[in-house]
């Protein structure tokens, strides 16, 4: 049977739906490069799976980083991406060396620890916690082996003389701990022993670096909001609830009139490690401003499979600042175990950090959740899930130990 071709981007067609896609990372130290690469990968194989055309067209020339998508899903979308970047003050909040390191492990674990968030957090989802205790266990181990090293190179030295002990000793701790800093991009440690760090270093309140930039972020955002029919902002991992606090500014700030329709996709979000330390006011103030706001539609996406979020735990509610005339989020699930066969399942189960991106990819089976429709097709976030129930599985029961705002 002969088949019809796949309809291409370039068709003459009516209407073109135009979008401008504002993405925001998590805590990540490397090049937005990586985010267009993974987008022209994934959608391409989405593309093949679902049957639609999508067309990814690399931005030439100065300006913010971005790329431009043309789809046909079957009508025709035109999207126009940009990466809000601030990779350079993660890169900058890494550059601790080996005893600074320690020194963050110690405080970020003291701010959990001596304010009470982290009993709270661990009666959410037991996944998050592990991501965050691993560090911490990995680091502890580190240096121990560090040690337990050094005393043994000291004992062999010390049968020729008890300097000799006392050099070979001391020489070997810092070369082992240089070692296992030198492989972090196998296990991961230093890089989320960074990245709770950065949350926990003002117990919960933003750095004045990032306010800077998420001002600036703000502006980029306030002037899209022009000539297009959805302005959408993504918000992932940490990336969320930076998104929460810059729309929450830009709302209260007043919309310009005639805007187009502003929506807020959350994926694989991490709130609750930032709103439920003790001087995150500014953070439950947003959570609780944005909920209620009939200004913009919030979609939030997790899935329990994702070990690294705080799947279907609504940020608002079980921050305890949900307001009486809350609306937002509509919580929903990615369903891994649905949306991937088994064999897709199998390969990625155990790849915890790869899952965590997983929002941003292909799906073999994809359900109601298709991160390529949303970003490029021709429906506006309200309009693709208007009838949709929040997942019955939820989480809402208010478990934060603070919450002034």
């Amino acid at each position: 049977m002969e088949q019809t071709p796949a309809p291409t981007p370039d068709d003459p067609a009516e209407p073109v739906f135009r979008r401008k896609v504002f993405y925001i990372p998590g805590y990540d130290p490397i090049h937005p490069r990586r985010y267009r690469e993974l987008y022209r990968k994934e959608g391409a194989a989405q593309a093949r799976i679902t049957g639609y055309a999508l067309t990814l067209i690399p931005r030439k020339g100065g300006g913010p980083y971005g790329w431009r998508v043309k789809t046909v899903m079957p009508a025709r979308t035109e999207a126009e991406f940009e990466v809000l970047v601030w990779s350079d003050l993660v890169r900058s909040s890494m550059e601790k060396g080996i005893p600074g390191t320690y020194l963050q492990m110690v405080r970020t674990a003291w701010a959990y620890i001596g304010s009470g968030a982290l009993f709270a957090l661990m009666r959410l989802r037991k996944g998050p916690m592990i991501a965050a205790l691993y560090p911490i266990g990995l680091l502890i181990l580190q240096l121990m082996l560090a040690l337990l090293a050094g005393w043994g190179f000291y004992r062999i030295g010390a049968l020729l003389h008890p300097a000799l002990g006392a050099l070979l000793g001391l020489g070997v701790i810092p070369l082992i701990l240089q070692t296992f800093r030198r492989y972090d991009n196998r296990v991961f440690a230093y890089y989320l022993m960074h990245d709770y760090a950065y949350s926990a270093q003002s117990d919960g309140a933003n750095p004045p670096e990032l306010e800077v930039r998420m001002t600036e972020f703000a502006a980029r955002i306030r002037a899209a909001l022009t000539a297009c029919d959805e302005v959408l902002v993504v918000g992932h991992s940490s990336g969320a609830h930076l998104a929460v606090s810059i729309l929450s500014d830009l709302i209260r700030a007043g919309l310009p009139k005639k805007s187009p329709a502003l929506a807020f996709l959350s994926l694989g979000h991490v709130v609750p490690m930032v709103s439920f330390l003790p001087k995150a006011n500014r953070l439950r103030g947003d959570l609780a401003y944005l909920s209620a706001s009939p200004a913009l539609t919030w979609v939030d996406v997790t899935a329990p499979g994702d070990g690294c979020a705080f799947a279907l735990c609504d940020p608002v509610s079980v921050t305890g600042v949900a307001p009486a005339d809350k609306r937002w989020p509509l919580v929903m699930s990615a369903a891994f175990t649905q949306t991937l066969s088994p064999e897709r399942w199998k390969d990625l189960r155990w790849r915890f950090f790869r899952l965590h991106f997983q929002y941003l990819c292909a799906f073999d089976r994809p359900g109601d959740y298709d991160y390529f429709q949303i970003t490029a097709g021709p429906l506006t976030l309200s309009d693709r899930y208007q009838d949709r129930a929040p997942s019955k599985s939820r989480i809402e029961t208010p478990l934060s130990p603070w919450r002034s705002t």
